[in-house]
C-alpha cells in the first residue's frame, strides 16, 4: 500500500508562533522538503497576503524534482458567486496545477462561524469544488474540524464530505483542526468515512493533546492513503503531524511506500536546515532526528549496543541520516571510554589498565561538576593527557584580570538597563605565557574578563601558532552547580569554537569563573592545534637561556 505525503510547512507551518519566512526562505525550504521524496508542497493562502501571492510567482521556475506545487484557499464567501470570490481568484492566479480547499464539516462552525445554515453551507462547498475543478487539473478538500463535527453530528460531518466528492474533490482530507480527538474515535470516523465515500481519504492533524503523529498513523492503519503535515511538528497553538517523526514510522515500522530510503536518509538534514532557516534551535531529543535521539549513556547500555546496536536502538541512526554517540558521566563503563574515544579517532582497549584509569578519573571529574557530553574536545585532550600523547604548546606563568568601575556623574538610579548608574567597567587583562625557552607577555582590554584574556591568549599565540587565528568562539554557558554556596558556589562553564570547517565544544569547572573560562579556553586553541596535527613550537635558540618578549 502506498501513502501520498502531502507537506504544509510553508502554509500551516508559518502559522506557529515565532515562525516567519521570508518568500526567499519558503522557496530554500520548498527545495528541502522535495529532496525528501514527498509528493506535494503546500505553497501557501495566496489569497490571504502579499508574501504567499509572491511566493507563487516566484515558484513557477523552482526546479522541484519529486513534488508537486499546491495552493491552499477556502470555499467562496456566502452571497457572492465564484466568479467574484476574491479567494477563489487569488487561487486561479497562482498557476498551479492542485488546489487545497476547505470547507466547514461541522454543523456547529457553519452555524457560529459562519453564520450561515448547514444547507448553505454544503452549497458553498460543492459549488467551489466544481467551480475550480473546471479550471485546474485536481482539486482537494479539507474537512475542517471533521472529527469535531463528527462526533457532535456525523451525518452532517460525511454530508459535507459528500458535498466536495459531487464536486469532484479528488482526495477528501479529514482534519482534527482543535487537535484533541484521541486515536480510537478517530479511527472509527476514518473508517466510516471510508465506507461512505467513493474518493479516496486523507489525514490532517493537529499536536494540541500530542497525539498528532499517533492519529496520523491509526489512520493510515484505518486505511487513509494521504498524510498532511509539516517538518518539525510547526504549526499554530502546539503544532501539526511531525512528518519528521511519520515518514520513518511509515517507512521503516509499517512497511509502507512513500518515500525512497536514499531520501529518507537525508530527513536529519531537512529538519535541521528547516531549523536553521526558520531560526529556530533543534530540539535535542527530537525522536529519529535529534542529536541525543541515539546518544547512549549508561555503561550497561553501551557495553550491550557495542555487541549489537539492536539491543537499545529501535533502527539503525544511518536509515534517517542521524548517528550514534556515546556519552561520558559518573554511570558510563569501560564501553563508554572505548566507544567515545574511537568516535573521536583514539583506539583504546577496553580491558587494558589504562582504559580503567580513564574511567575512574572521569567519574571523579564529573563527580566535582565535569561534564563531557558537550565537550567532546575536552574528552579528547584528557585522553591523550592520560596516554602522555597531549603536546605541550605553551605553559601559564602568569595571569591577572582587573575589572574597573567608575562612578557616573549623576548618582541617582538610571532607568538606561545598560549603565545602571555607573560608567561602562573597564576590564584588562595581563598575560605571561611560556613557549619553549621563550617568555611573552601582554596586555589586553576587553569587554568583560573571558574576552580581555581570549584576546591576550592569541596575541601572544597567535605569534608562534598562526592557525589558531581561524577559530572563534561561538558559544559560551555557565551554570551553577552547587547553589548553596552561594556567590562562591562551583561553576562549570562550557564553550563552542569553531574554525570554520567544525565546532567543538570544551568544558571548565572551579569555584572561580575565570578559571573555569580559561580551562575550556585553554582546551578550546589546544584542541585546534591538536587536530591539525601541529607540533609544539621549538625556539630557534635551544642552547640560549630565555627570552622575553612583549606583545
Amino acid at each position: 500500500m502506498g501513502v501520498i505525503i502531502y507537506d504544509t510547512s510553508l502554509r500551516d507551518g508559518t502559522q506557529g508562533e515565532g515562525v516567519q519566512l521570508s518568500v526567499a526562505d519558503k522557496l530554500m525550504i520548498a527545495q528541502l522538503v522535495d529532496s525528501l521524496g514527498v509528493s506535494y508542497i503546500e505553497g501557501g493562502w495566496p489569497g490571504s497576503n502579499p508574501r504567499d501571492e509572491a511566493f507563487f510567482e516566484a515558484a513557477r521556475t523552482l526546479p522541484l524534482k519529486n513534488a508537486r506545487l499546491a495552493a491552499f484557499g477556502s470555499t467562496r464567501r456566502a452571497g457572492i458567486n465564484c466568479d467574484s470570490d476574491p479567494n477563489l481568484q487569488a487561487l486561479l492566479r497562482a498557476e498551479v496545477p492542485t488546489l487545497t480547499l476547505f470547507g466547514k464539516s461541522w454543523r456547529f462552525q457553519a452555524t457560529a462561524a459562519l453564520r450561515i445554515s448547514p444547507e448553505e453551507n454544503l452549497e458553498l462547498i460543492e459549488d467551489s469544488v466544481a467551480y475550480l475543478k473546471q479550471r485546474v487539473d485536481r482539486v482537494f478538500f479539507d474537512a475542517e474540524h471533521f472529527f469535531d463535527g463528527y462526533a457532535d453530528d456525523p451525518d452532517y460531518a460525511l454530508s459535507a464530505l459528500a458535498a466536495a466528492e459531487r464536486g469532484g474533490a479528488e482526495f477528501l482530507i479529514l482534519c482534527d483542526t482543535n487537535g484533541g480527538t484521541l486515536p480510537g474515535p478517530l479511527t472509527a470516523a476514518v473508517r466510516d468515512a471510508l465506507g461512505r465515500c467513493q474518493a479516496p481519504i486523507g489525514i490532517h492533524t493537529h499536536n494540541d493533546a500530542e497525539l498528532a503523529v499517533a492519529n496520523t498513523l491509526a489512520a493510515v492503519e484505518a486505511g487513509a492513503t494521504m498524510v498532511q503535515g509539516t517538518i518539525n511538528g510547526y504549526g499554530e497553538r502546539c503544532g501539526n503531524a511531525n512528518l519528521v517523526s511519520i515518514l520513518p514510522a511509515l517507512v521503516l515500522k509499517m512497511g509502507i511506500d512513500c518515500v525512497r530510503p536514499e531520501q529518507l536518509s537525508q530527513l536529519r538534514h531537512v529538519a535541521r536546515a528547516v531549523d536553521e532557516i526558520s531560526n529556530r534551535t533543534p530540539w535535542a531529543s527530537q525522536p529519529y532526528v535529534g542529536r541525543s535521539a541515539f546518544a547512549h549513556k549508561g555503561g550497561v547500555h553501551v557495553d550491550a549496543i557495542k555487541k549489537d546496536s539492536r539491543t537499545y536502538e529501535h533502527i539503525d541512526p544511518e536509515a534517517v541520516g542521524n548517528h550514534r554517540r556515546i556519552l561520558l558521566s559518573d554511570l558510563s563503563g569501560r564501553a563508554n571510554v572505548q566507544l567515545k574515544a574511537k568516535e573521536l579517532g583514539l583506539e583504546l582497549d577496553a580491558k587494558s589498565p589504562e582504559t580503567k584509569r580513564i574511567l575512574d578519573r572521569v567519574k571523579q571529574l564529573e563527580n566535582v561538576g565535569y561534564q563531557f557530553e558537550s565537550a567532546g574536545a575536552s574528552f579528547q585532550l584528557f585522553v591523550k593527557q592520560s596516554l602522555g600523547q597531549r603536546p605541550n604548546y605553551f605553559q601559564l606563568r602568569d595571569l591577572e584580570v582587573n575589572i574597573a568601575f567608575a562612578a557616573a556623574a549623576d548618582p541617582s538610579p538610571s532607568l538606561d538597563a545598560n549603565s545602571q548608574g555607573s560608567e561602562p567597567a573597564a576590564t584588562r587583562a595581563r598575560l605571561e605565557i611560556g613557549v619553549d625557552r621563550e617568555v611573552a607577555y601582554t596586555s589586553a582590554r576587553g569587554d568583560g574578563p573571558v574576552h580581555a584574556m581570549d584576546t591576550a591568549l592569541r596575541s601572544l599565540l597567535g605569534r608562534f601558532y598562526p592557525q589558531l587565528e581561524q577559530v572563534r568562539l561561538v558559544d559560551y554557558k555557565v551554570r551553577v552547580l552547587s547553589s548553596g554556596d552561594g556567590t562562591g558556589s562551583v561553576v562549570r562553564v562550557l564553550l563552542q569554537s569553531s574554525d570554520g570547517s567544525e565546532v567543538w565544544g570544551t568544558v571548565g569547572v572551579s569555584e572561580n569563573i575565570i578559571e573555569a573560562s580559561w580551562q575550556a579556553m585553554v582546551d578550546a586553541l589546544d584542541y585546534k592545534l591538536v587536530k591539525d596535527g601541529v607540533e609544539p613550537y621549538v625556539s630557534s635558540e635551544p642552547g640560549q637561556p630565555a627570552r622575553s618578549s612583549h606583545a
